[in-house]
């Protein structure tokens, strides 16, 4: 009876042995194959084919395509741009040797222009210019009027140094009702747009019938002022009345039929047309008629 208990003990140790193993194998077989999922996943590629759908994969096709192009462009930009940068450097030589042209012509004019101040309102170009033709050519002069004082100023542009030099001697002289003041001048007397200057002998003609007025009331309308010119001096042909927002001022051009008119209307600077005391001086440009540009339909 003993050997069989002997005998059964010996079969429950050697049952509990048996579970120990296979529990033992199952965990060692779940080790081993999740050891191995990590192993295959780590071993694929996360950008292959079949991770990603059909219609995916076409468009990223298409974007690698546009990519791979991409360096071909930029090189032709680098090229064009390399081009441009040379035309730029080439272009920006050129305005720096017309800039400095610029400034030795514009020196050399300020070198040989004097200022003239306190000239009296009644004298025009033709006076102040005779005053100094004494001191050599006299190339240009400007008279520019101040909206806030009945007395003006002026730039006298003479051929050469020596004229401008001569001209300071004439500081003091009376001319009208006061001296005027003579120093050199800082600025340039700014060119005539070309454009706007008389371009055949019969413009030429025109200018010598042409007044220029500065200093307008704004509410003097183009009729009260021919009315005014006409009244004074003759027939007017043609009057061009210009002025903006910005100046309290406007200015115009009067050409009349006859240059008589036009030298009896110089006398008439000085004259209150509305409520300011106007300016006349001949023109240098002639009153073109204006060109009706035809309406687009």
């Amino acid at each position: 009876m003993a050997a069989v208990v002997d005998n059964s003990g010996e079969a429950v140790e050697a049952a509990k042995n048996n579970d120990l193993e296979v529990e033992t194998t199952k965990s060692e077989s779940k080790e081993f194959n999740v050891q191995n999922l990590v192993d295959m996943f780590t071993k694929l590629n996360p950008l292959a084919k079949e991770f990603f759908p059909s219609s995916f994969h076409h468009n990223q096709t298409k974007k690698s395509d546009n990519f791979n192009q991409v360096p071909v462009k930029q090189s032709a930009g680098n090229e064009n741009f390399s081009n441009k940068r040379g035309r730029n450097n080439v272009n920006q030589g050129r305005r720096r040797l017309n800039g400095r042209a610029f400034r030795a012509q514009r020196d050399d004019s300020i070198r040989r222009t004097v200022y003239v101040s306190d000239i009296d309102q009644t004298i025009t170009e033709e006076q102040l210019a005779g005053l100094f033709s004494n001191c050599g050519q006299v190339v240009d002069c400007r008279v520019c009027g101040d909206p806030h004082s009945v007395l003006r100023f002026a730039f006298v542009e003479f051929a050469d140094e020596q004229g401008a030099r001569a001209a300071l001697s004439l500081d003091g002289t009376m001319l009208g009702f006061y001296p005027v003041r003579v120093l050199p001048s800082k600025t340039a007397i700014l060119p005539v747009n070309p454009t706007f200057l008389p371009r055949s002998e019969n413009e030429r003609e025109m200018c010598t019938r042409t007044v220029y007025c500065t200093n307008i009331d704004k509410k003097v309308s183009q009729t009260e002022m021919k009315s005014f010119f006409e009244s004074t001096c003759g027939e007017v042909a043609r009057l061009r009345l210009l002025g903006d927002q910005v100046h309290s001022t406007r200015i115009a051009f009067v050409e009349f039929a006859m240059a008589e008119s036009a030298i009896i209307a110089l006398n008439c600077s000085g004259m209150v047309l509305g409520t300011q005391a106007i300016r006349v001086s001949p023109s240098k440009t002639p009153v073109r008629p204006r060109v009706t540009r035809p309406t687009l339909r």
